[in-house]
């Protein structure tokens, strides 16, 4: 089957108030320092690549959750938040947010790939850890080898629920998907047809991996490109101009053990790409079995 993802996707909710996170650079802080909330209102504006908050992506039909955790300098409260440059919302709301969802619609089935920490240490990762065993019990389904799950064996078992953990905790935990059994290559860059060749040459090793397999259909703004669009922002200058050429793409594709698994995108609800996305299942031959 080919699922629907989001990238970034709890940054709807970036948060101008918060400090900058940990992970930007020196002269991004400097930038803040300067010009206070004037910059991070321009900052969110390349920051946030969703609009749409997770019970509203998963309504639309986005079943995989690009996550990035992080601590917050000097939090008293030693909170665990969402955050790409500027802090999101506290992880345990978000993970709130999809279990309700979940505890409505019994046969849906979500990916949660924990792919970014920062600022955090030991004790962190095991409140995290605690945090999903709370959250999500037994409808967390255990690592097993990636062919070996089907929407039939999840159904059966009443699993809804699979964690990947880009940490060596993953080891320790029965629940935790390492992180290379959910690959994400990354284009890195602003030109649509580098993007493709990217994509299409991603998609032949896929197969060889033996995992599951992302196909970020994202482009990457350089700071040439951010100087230059500083006030339209991300969506604007980037993402609605090539979206043709992205669809294009999406559509030409199968779903299938030699095809795409999970693409992600920014700004999902743009144009049809949920639509063509979903309709790809539509042409799975009758001979392939639903494997995730």
């Amino acid at each position: 089957l080919c699922f629907l993802g989001s990238h970034d996707s709890f940054s709807f909710y970036i948060d101008e108030a918060s400090p900058v996170g940990p992970e930007q650079p020196e002269t991004v802080q400097n930038f803040v320092s300067v010009f206070g909330t004037v910059a991070k209102k321009l900052m969110r504006k390349w920051l946030a690549t969703q609009t749409m908050n997770f019970t509203s992506q998963l309504g639309a039909g986005i079943r995989y959750f690009d996550l990035r955790i992080s601590t917050k300098p000097r939090d008293p409260d030693n909170e665990l938040y969402f955050a790409h440059g500027l802090f999101s919302a506290k992880v345990k709301e978000g993970l709130e947010e999809i279990n309700a969802f979940l505890s409505e619609h019994p046969k849906e089935v979500v990916f949660l790939d924990f792919n970014h920490f920062y600022g955090m240490q030991k004790c962190h990762h095991e409140k995290l850890v605690q945090m999903l065993k709370d959250t999500y019990g037994n409808k967390m389904c255990p690592a097993i080898f990636a062919h070996e799950v089907s929407l039939q064996y999840l159904w059966e078992k009443e699993h809804q629920v699979l964690v990947f953990y880009h940490s060596p905790v993953a080891v320790e935990v029965a629940f935790l998907w390492p992180g290379q059994m959910m690959p994400a290559p990354w284009a890195n860059t602003t030109d649509t047809e580098k993007l493709i060749q990217f994509l299409q040459a991603s998609i032949t090793e896929r197969r060889k991996k033996g995992s599951f397999f992302i196909s970020q259909v994202v482009l990457t703004p350089k700071a040439s490109t951010v100087v230059k669009g500083v006030a339209s922002g991300l969506r604007e200058t980037i993402t609605e101009r090539a979206l043709p050429a992205m669809m294009e793409w999406v559509r030409a594709q199968k779903a299938g053990e030699s095809g795409v698994n999970i693409i992600t995108a920014d700004f999902v609800e743009l144009g049809d790409f949920i639509s063509t996305v979903i309709k790809l299942n539509y042409s799975l031959d009758e001979g392939e079995d639903d494997t995730t």
